[in-house]
């Protein structure tokens, strides 16, 4: 198959691989105004993994994913350590995901500048593993590009600690990366973690089909822009962001397709930024063939 000019040779497995990742695919909605006409566009029973918001708190985040539930979908919420008050809080939150019968969660440090009890993940998580959750699956970040405040010691200790955590607890794990649009930065992240011992299945992070200029300005808002340095360094990235409206994910996605088997990549985290219509218009085509 070629892609912008170059031919990638993928193997049946690999392009089975893709396919299926495609079609079982996670799309992340955000609590903003367009979240009603984002929930319209979703396929039946889809994956919905729902941010949590610095701006309206978890509560939104617990009462979108209650409504998605009810409405027949796989609800995902994210939970953000910063943003959990006390070691209360973070009971009521299991006695909540118990009652409402979730089988996953996502956790993030978050961006709260005043956090509560919480510097991170990790202080939250070995709280809420002592609760009766009733989880199956629990997700944590990982961050193949890096992070803004943390050093690469710092992201590898927390995620293999993460790991070590779950395993402990007998509950299932995954980390799920952070949007990044280097596939070699990707796979050279993935093979050095497994060399390190990463066992965790890992879900690729990646943008939807999304109109580039609110990738960008939504991208940076998000706290991704370091994702972004990647479309400023490579040319070949940045023309095709010129010439065309939308960013397409078979950009990522073929230059990694081999990649995707061999290093344990087993889910696609997308982020829609709730244009949801225009990506699953995408994978329907891509699944069509």
């Amino acid at each position: 198959m070629a892609l912008f000019g170059k031919k990638y040779d993928e193997s049946a497995e690999a392009k089975a691989h893709r396919l299926a990742l495609t079609e079982k695919l996670t799309f992340e909605l955000i609590p903003l105004k367009s979240l009603v006409d984002a929930v319209k566009a979703l396929p039946a029973n889809a994956e919905v993994s729902v941010t949590c918001s610095p701006a309206k708190g978890i509560e939104e985040t617990q009462r979108i994913t209650a409504e998605l539930q009810a409405e027949g979908y796989t609800a995902i919420p994210h939970f953000s350590a910063r943003m959990v008050r006390d070691k209360a809080h973070t009971a009521e939150l299991a006695a909540w995901c118990r009652e409402l019968g979730l089988a996953k969660v996502f956790l993030v440090g978050g961006d709260a500048e005043e956090p509560g009890d919480y510097a991170g993940a990790v202080e939250f998580l070995a709280d809420f593993l002592e609760t009766d959750h009733g989880l199956d699956t629990i997700g944590v970040t990982a961050y193949p590009d890096g992070h803004v405040f943390l050093s690469d010691e710092k992201l590898r200790w927390a995620l293999h600690e993460k790991q070590r955590m779950l395993s402990e607890a007998g509950v299932s794990g995954y980390c799920s990366t952070q949007m990044c649009f280097d596939p070699d930065t990707i796979a050279k992240w993935l093979r050095t973690e497994r060399e390190q011992g990463l066992t965790l299945p890992v879900h690729l992070g990646i943008s939807g089909v999304v109109d580039k200029s609110k990738l960008l300005t939504m991208g940076a808002r998000l706290g991704i822009g370091d994702s972004l340095k990647y479309l400023r360094k490579n040319v070949g990235a940045v023309v095709k962001m010129m010439t065309s409206v939308n960013y397409d994910p078979n950009d990522l996605l073929l230059p990694l397709s081999d990649d995707l088997v061999n290093l344990g990549v087993e889910g696609m985290h997308v982020f829609t930024f709730n244009q949801v219509a225009a990506t699953n218009d995408w994978r329907e085509s891509v699944l069509a063939g």
